[in-house]
């Protein structure tokens, strides 16, 4: 007999505008402690709160970080996210493009769903095993094609804040 379909969920993730979020997989409770490492080797001044949903033993948030508001932060989202081995990250004085590789190389995490400081809903189907994420909506959709100005502006933006020479 096949298993009855999944019913789906929406959970916006909660976060101030000024903060950048990373959303990804992982598949061990060893996530929090390399993940924490991965991140306090990108720089000494990033400021971080991270949480992973346990998906099985005691099924806990476990969380870690440097800044308590951010790790209080990243808990309660990954709570509400709900997930099997979701993980989530707050980064305030960092931009994900600073995290993304030495998150990545981490060797318990499987993928990311997403990495911005965008409003983020998290797309969730829910069947009789448990909740799991797939996919997430990032930002809003674009109103219109970049015109030559735009891509001087980008291209100016760019450099000014140090990603290009």
């Amino acid at each position: 007999m096949a298993p009855p379909p999944p019913s789906w969920d929406v959970v916006s993730v909660d976060k101030p505008d000024d903060l950048n979020v990373v959303i990804g997989q992982s598949h061990f409770i060893k996530t929090v402690e390399d993940l924490h490492e991965a991140l306090v080797g990108v720089s000494s001044g990033l400021r971080f709160g991270l949480a992973f949903c346990e998906a099985s033993g005691p099924r806990l948030v476990r969380r870690s970080g440097n800044d308590p508001e951010l790790v209080e932060l990243a808990a309660r989202n990954a709570l509400a996210i709900g997930a099997g081995h979701c993980f989530v990250i707050f980064l305030r004085d960092g931009f994900p493009v600073n995290v993304l590789n030495p998150v990545k190389a981490v060797p318990e995490v499987c993928g990311i769903y997403c990495a911005t400081a965008n409003p983020v809903d998290v797309l969730i189907a829910v069947t009789p095993l448990g909740r799991g994420i797939v996919g997430v909506v990032d930002g809003e959709p674009p109103l219109g094609i970049e015109t030559g100005e735009d891509v001087a502006d980008r291209r100016n933006l760019l450099r000014t804040i140090g990603y290009k020479l």
